[in-house]
């Protein structure tokens, strides 16, 4: 890659590992499932009256929105919402692309290499190791949640390969339309509409900054940029610079939230970055890369 496209997916890494902590803001002034609700709101309008619905069926959009918005989003901003740091959220949110693996063995027969479950060993153990962590007095249920939006991802990953979309960017913005009935009528269900109507009345400076960061900056500019990249460059060769989401992610939210680097955290980092990266290895004899992931934490 040229040095400014280098530079460019570092700056998209800095921007989806602060959205962590831009999201621990924003759950501040909003209820979990009616900020995920606003945030694909804001993500769809008003780019989808500018921007032509890429050609391939509705299903497609419902099979990959639907286990993303209401799948990922939901359960990752009631984990945060209940305890899980902004900064391990990141972390944990990673081994969304072993997951992907997982599914694909299964639901599309792909062969798993033998880098990807040695990966999975590794990066694994690292999950193991924040969980026994965190079992120590933070709340276990809501670092299961973000193991369960990481494997939300990973169904979206597999919907998106099967769709194939023509442009991410534009499927991206569409697929925007799929979450926001379904987040907000189980906020109404859940969070109840007083404490919506409350929240969206009084909300914070705070607050309308990280919903106006995680539904554009974070989403329209990143993803539209990551997309740009990847058709410039190899999926796996723009994909590895992903990696540098956790470490954005935990030092910012150490930086602005103040939230604490302990070595056990910095152990299970290193674990799960390293198996994701070795996951990710390929021979240039194997089959072509796969479609780029939906950026679904960003």
């Amino acid at each position: 890659m040229k040095p400014r496209h280098v530079a460019i997916a570092v700056m998209i890494a800095a921007i989806w590992g602060v959205n962590f902590v831009v999201i621990d803001v924003g759950l501040a002034s909003l209820p979990p499932l009616f900020f995920a609700g606003l945030r694909f709101v804001a993500a769809a309008f008003p780019a989808v009256l500018f921007v032509r619905r890429p050609a391939i069926p509705w299903r497609w959009f419902l099979l990959v929105g639907l286990p993303l918005g209401v799948g990922q989003f939901g359960l990752l901003f009631i984990g945060m919402h209940i305890g899980m740091p902004a900064g391990l959220s990141s972390l944990v949110l990673q081994t969304q692309a072993l997951f992907t693996a997982m599914f694909a063995a299964v639901m599309l027969r792909e062969r798993a290499r033998r880098t990807q479950l040695a990966g999975m060993v590794v990066a694994f153990a690292g999950i193991a190791l924040i969980g026994l962590s965190l079992g120590q007095g933070s709340p276990l249920l809501a670092f299961t949640l973000c193991i369960a939006a990481a494997g939300m991802w990973g169904l979206a990953n597999i919907g998106l390969r099967k769709a194939r979309p023509p442009d991410a960017f534009a499927f991206m913005v569409w697929v925007s339309l799929v979450p926001p009935i379904p987040l907000l009528t189980l906020s109404m269900v859940f969070e109840g509409p007083r404490a919506d109507l409350h929240a969206l009345a009084h909300i914070s400076a705070g607050g309308l900054g990280a919903l106006f960061y995680v539904a554009y900056v974070s989403t329209l500019v990143g993803f539209g940029t990551w997309g740009w990249l990847l058709r410039r460059y190899e999926a796996g060769q723009v994909g590895m610079y992903s990696l540098l989401v956790p470490p954005f992610g935990i030092s910012s939210a150490a930086l602005l939230l103040g939230e604490p680097i302990t070595m056990t955290d910095t152990i299970a980092a290193l674990l799960i970055v390293g198996g994701v990266a070795l996951g990710s290895i390929r021979r240039r004899a194997a089959a072509p890369a796969p479609l780029p992931q939906l950026a679904g934490t960003r």
